[in-house]
């Protein structure tokens, strides 16, 4: 058997408990990181906004 936390066991047990939260952690998930297919115009716009990047950041000139 493999070493398991107690924080481990812990999460493992309240989420037995709190089924719904798996849902709240999947709607959280997907506002800060699934940003899903994006249309041609936002594509566009989002390009068109973009700042150019100098090769050497600390290059004054």
């Amino acid at each position: 058997m493999a070493y398991e936390s107690e924080h481990t066991k812990f999460m493992r047990e309240w989420l037995k408990q709190h089924p719904e939260e798996l849902d709240v952690q999947k709607s959280g998930r997907a506002l800060w990181w699934d940003r899903g297919a994006r249309s041609l115009d936002e594509r566009g716009r989002l390009a068109a906004a973009e700042v150019p990047h100098h090769p050497y950041y600390y290059d004054a000139n």
